[in-house]
């Protein structure tokens, strides 16, 4: 064939160039068509084979739906079963609901006929207990229901004051269950002050220079001080005496710092004790900010944090009122926390509950009043001011909080040893005698030394002359007399003191 098509070509000459080429196209075509058919072939297997698959998942999405339908069709049948059976159920059970009623109703109308009954034989009791008692029956029921009445009442007393016996015991019981926890949780040391302090020298000859040309230095130190000074038989030792802590804090102080730098004179003297008073108001304050600390009271202003921190030189009964306001404000907080009422208000008052006590010697009234006007001038809230004016009788207690104040105060002065009742009399009389003496028209400070048996009053030189406080002492005796009981006599000794005073540069 390919010789044939060859010879052809050669035959047709130039025209045979052309005939190849559709040869060749029809070749190609003819190639084309043999792979159409081919891939006609193979897509047709393909779609053979899809169908079939097809059919498969069909037939088996149909068996699983007819599964499912027969299982469905069970369940149905059951819950028909279930449900004719509930139905035979009920229907018995309204069958006996039936009969009960009726059983009800029966033994109702025998019910009624014993009551029609027993009402006619209680009519037959009443009238033969009106013939018997020749009473009508109200006038008989209004007797019973008295008797009954004051028997009950009776009863109901008795009953009432064994309820509140028995519970009194239990909340007292309870109480000092409570207390007795919350002391034994303070279980803070309780000393009592005393009067005198003794400082340490370190020999014979310093108490001499102590002492002083004809005791200069002493009557210096008392005069700067208001502690009166004891110089004894008792070898290295210096007592000093005065009710009032601070002074006597600040003397021993200074007396300290005069043994150890040795220049003792009058003018050394007073440069020191003025020295040591700013040295003690620091320390003052420290005090306060250390109290607020450990009661964990925060937020208190600068002047309330000083006025308290003053607390620690003075005493009640003998006890150190710093202290004292301190273990108020914890026993008050416990006790809050166990009454679930608020503890910032309780520890708050009891902490500042005695401040008063710092200022009373300047300003007159209760020191609770005191308290609580410094409370209230400084911005504290109504309920720590209520508190704080309510922990003594005279003004009445409102909210628990003021409870929880006054138990907590009462807890730590009761406190065994907290306190000395004579000891307070004495540091009263004291102050009395001072006060006394300080209302006298120029009268500068005054000082009551020798456990009050001496009252030594500093004058203002430029009001008072020698002879007017010869009159001044004589006027302040008479004074005491008349106002203040006490043992034996006081001296009143009036000190008036000029000074010149020059620079040269």
């Amino acid at each position: 064939m390919n010789i044939i098509l060859i010879l052809a070509m050669f035959a047709l000459g130039t025209g045979g160039g052309y005939t190849v080429r559709h040869l060749f196209w029809l070749k190609q075509q003819k190639k084309f068509r043999e792979e159409q058919k081919k891939a006609l072939s193979r897509l047709e297997k393909e779609e053979a084979q899809l169908l079939k698959r097809a059919q498969e998942e069909s037939e088996r999405f149909k068996s699983e739906i007819k599964s499912e339908l027969r299982e469905k069709e069970k369940e149905l049948k059951l819950l028909e079963v279930s449900l004719r059976e509930r139905e035979k159920s009920l229907d018995r059970r309204a069958e006996n609901l039936d009969e009960e009623l009726k059983a009800l109703k029966a033994k109702e109308e025998k019910i009624e006929e014993i009551k029609e009954q027993l009402r006619q034989i209680r009519t037959k009791q009443e009238e033969s207990l009106e013939r018997i008692a020749k009473l009508s029956k109200e006038e008989a029921k209004k007797i019973l229901l008295d008797l009954v009445e004051k028997e009950s009442k009776e009863d109901l007393a008795k009953r009432l004051l064994h309820l509140k016996k028995r519970y009194d015991e239990e909340f007292e019981i309870e109480a000092k269950k409570t207390l007795s926890t919350i002391i034994e949780r303070i279980a803070s040391e309780q000393t009592v002050e005393m009067t005198t302090t003794a400082i340490n020298i370190p020999s014979e000859e310093m108490k001499g220079r102590v002492i002083g040309k004809e005791g200069r230095n002493i009557q210096a130190f008392e005069r700067a001080t208001g502690v009166d000074v004891i110089i004894d038989e008792t070898p290295d030792v210096i007592t000093l005496s005065s009710f009032d802590p601070l002074r006597r804090h600040v003397a021993a102080i200074a007396m300290q710092k005069l043994i150890k730098d040795g220049r003792i004179h009058p003018a050394r003297i007073e440069e020191v004790v003025k020295k040591t008073q700013e040295e003690v108001q620091i320390e003052i304050r420290k005090a306060g900010e250390e109290a607020a600390i450990r009661t964990k009271v925060s937020g208190l202003p600068p002047e309330i944090i000083k006025i308290l921190g003053s607390l620690k030189f003075r005493t009640s009964y003998g006890q150190n009122q710093l202290n004292h306001s301190i273990e108020v404000a914890n026993i008050a907080g416990m006790l809050a926390e166990e009454l679930n009422a608020d503890v910032k208000i309780a520890k708050t008052a009891g902490l500042l509950h005695d401040i008063g006590k710092a200022v009373d010697h300047d300003v007159p009234g209760p020191h609770h009043h005191l308290s609580a006007e410094i409370a209230r001038k400084y911005g504290f809230e109504e309920n720590v001011i209520q508190a704080i004016l309510s922990h003594h009788d005279d003004v009445p207690t409102q909210n628990i909080e003021d409870f929880i104040v006054k138990t907590a105060d009462s807890i730590s002065g009761a406190r065994p040893g907290s306190r000395r009742e004579s000891l307070e009399q004495f540091i009263q009389r004291m102050k009395d005698l001072e006060n006394i003496v300080n209302n006298f028209k120029g009268v500068e400070k005054s000082y009551a030394i020798q456990a009050g048996r001496e009252v030594r009053v500093l004058v203002k030189p430029e009001e008072i002359d020698d002879l007017t406080a010869i009159k001044l002492a004589r006027e302040i005796a008479d004074k005491i007399e008349a106002d203040m009981a006490y043992p034996g006599q006081i001296k009143i000794t009036v000190i008036r003191e000029t000074r010149a005073i020059e620079y040269a540069r």
